[in-house]
């Protein structure tokens, strides 16, 4: 079983994951987690370990990934701070200007997941 991942990096997968659905990283999208490491990680971090996990990921196991890494941030986030990050989630995927497909798919998950009144 895999170890669970603490708030700060479930949300670092979290983006990373959603900046990769699409099959593009631009630099908008990168722009946005750099926010969002400088925001929750006020001292500096080695993430080498979280990408190569993330890089070893098989498209087809993104959303399994997700949907854990969701469910850790979840158990240790208070709803404000679940709405904060949903915040990063959206601007991430519009910074390109263009909400794809899978963009939608995965973001519409963490919706559903994290907000009970949302409705797709």
């Amino acid at each position: 079983m895999a170890h669970k991942l603490n708030k700060p990096i479930a949300g670092y997968h979290l983006l990373m994951i959603l900046s990769q659905v699409d099959g593009e990283f631009p630099v908008a999208e990168g722009e946005v987690i750099i926010r969002y490491l400088d925001e929750n990680f006020p001292i500096h971090v080695n993430l080498d370990d979280e990408f190569d996990t993330l890089a070893s990921l098989s498209k087809d196991k993104y959303m399994s990934h997700f949907i854990t890494a969701m469910n850790d941030f979840y158990e240790d986030s208070t709803p404000e701070e679940r709405d904060h990050f949903l915040d990063f989630a959206v601007k991430l995927v519009k910074a390109d200007d263009k909400i794809t497909r899978e963009e939608n798919e995965y973001l519409t998950a963490l919706f559903n997941a994290w907000v009970p009144e949302y409705e797709e």
